[in-house]
């Protein structure tokens, strides 16, 4: 789950690094991130979305240099049309138009879209969807033209919107969203969600095709939120085996969680050979969280991020849940580190938030709890041995048909702009491709879901 925001303004930033890619042996590696930065240790710093000023990545380390250079601009501010690629009219509607001064107008559609407990009406409501979700759109968008490798939006990853409803704080799903604008260019997107949560809402609207894998590593059981994401839930008819699940028990520390993580993950991306990945980091399951119950410290869960980062496969970061919000400010602060390659010092910066790191003031505090690791080797190996069985029934790297790549979300500037009747030749020359993806049948292997794709 993921925490109502109090600010509205998210940005991009774009650090070019001098690393090889997997797009050239010589091109550096470039970020775009909706986030709150301060650039070049310079005194102004813009303000991002989605949570408080300590919640977020930058305060912690506003006088860090991210990388050899930095541009940080304002994202995509998406329409209601960008929310119905997957929303219902209906639904995003209702969101546009209610507010706290009027919700008592809307008693009928706040029971039907799930809105008011879990999800309550705050000023802003729209807008708030609008920024978040176009940072994720504008992220995936940059991927998809080439302009960067790895692009976060920790003001992301509201995992459990459904298409017709909002759900555990979550009210667009920024992650289906942004998965549909991969899929333009992508023929295979595996998502991969660490949040404590099980991603639901990504799950439901992918659960038929193979065009994306979902992997999500969450505390199941005990009526624990939402209630889904049992390790059969495997999807269905061409997405049968394309959804995995990783239950987990209250207490899970790192050196159990990479005894999972590392290996499934490695097997999948052998199997499915994805040209793009999008990491949900949900900050929840770290120890201490409010409301958690795993036992995660900040390292553990920055090297799940460095693993998948590790792939040297196009990334999109985004954020998710964390109810700790001063572990949350340290954890993507960290993990920002980790995806430009730029050791920070433990010892955090003083800064107009400082004092709500205290009493340690570091970076890496001791986050462990006395929950007991439920989670025992027998367990947990068969859980591996049960999902290394279901990638077995997996068609290795499935193919899609040949087809015209849709216009681009937004239009970059072109030094030399083709000719028209060249262009959709030249762009599906230039898109990610890997070998034998392309067929030349006369269907599509893909059957009806919640998505179009």
């Amino acid at each position: 789950m993921v925490t109502p925001p109090t600010e509205t303004t998210p940005l991009i930033m774009t650090i070019p690094l001098n690393m090889a890619t997997p797009l050239s042996d010589s091109t550096p590696l470039k970020m775009a991130t909706p986030l709150a930065v301060r650039v070049s240790r310079r005194d102004d710093v813009s303000r991002s979305a989605a949570c408080p000023p300590w919640r977020r990545p930058w305060p912690i380390s506003t006088t860090q240099t991210w990388g050899t250079s930095t541009t940080v601009f304002k994202p995509y501010q998406a329409s209601q049309h960008d929310m119905c690629r997957f929303h219902s009219e209906d639904y995003i509607d209702f969101l546009q138009r209610v507010s706290p001064n009027n919700m008592q107008g809307f008693t009928k559609s706040l029971n039907a879209f799930n809105v008011g407990d879990d999800c309550p009406v705050f000023p802003g409501l729209f807008e708030f969807c609008s920024r978040y979700t176009g940072a994720s759109l504008q992220g995936a968008t940059q991927l998809n033209n080439k302009i960067c490798d790895i692009a976060i939006n920790w003001a992301g990853g509201l995992h459990h919107a459904k298409k017709f409803e909002a759900s555990g704080f979550c009210y667009v799903n920024d992650i289906v969203i942004g998965i549909l604008e991969l899929l333009k260019y992508h023929p295979r997107v595996l998502y991969i969600d660490i949040d404590i949560h099980h991603g639901d809402g990504v799950q439901e609207a992918f659960y038929l095709t193979d065009r994306v894998m979902t992997v999500s590593f969450h505390k199941y059981g005990n009526y624990f939120f939402p209630g889904t994401g049992d390790m059969y839930e495997v999807g269905a008819e061409s997405g049968r085996y394309y959804c995995l699940n990783v239950p987990l028990r209250d207490g899970i520390d790192d050196q159990s969680y990479k005894h999972l993580f590392q290996p499934v993950i490695n097997q999948v991306v052998d199997y499915y050979q994805p040209t793009c990945i999008v990491l949900q980091c949900g900050a929840d399951s770290l120890g201490c969280d409010r409301l958690g119950c795993f036992n995660l410290s900040i390292r553990g869960h920055g090297e799940c991020v460095e693993y998948v980062k590790s792939f040297n496969i196009p990334l999109l970061v985004l954020g998710g849940g964390g109810y700790t919000v001063r572990n949350v400010a340290r954890c993507w602060t960290y993990e920002t580190s980790l995806l430009v390659d730029e050791p920070i010092s433990d010892e955090l910066p003083y800064s107009e938030y400082f004092e709500y790191f205290a009493p340690d003031f570091t970076l890496h505090p001791d986050v462990s709890t006395r929950i007991e690791n439920q989670n025992s080797r027998q367990y947990l190996d068969q859980i591996r041995q049960t999902i290394f069985e279901n990638l077995k029934m997996l068609n290795h790297a499935p193919s899609v048909q040949i087809h015209d790549v849709p216009s681009d979300l937004l239009s970059y500037d072109r030094t030399d702009e083709p000719d028209p009747e060249e262009r959709g030749s030249e762009e599906n020359y230039n898109r990610p491709e890997a070998p034998n993806e392309f067929y030349d049948g006369d269907h599509d292997n893909d059957k009806e879901s919640d998505v179009e794709i």
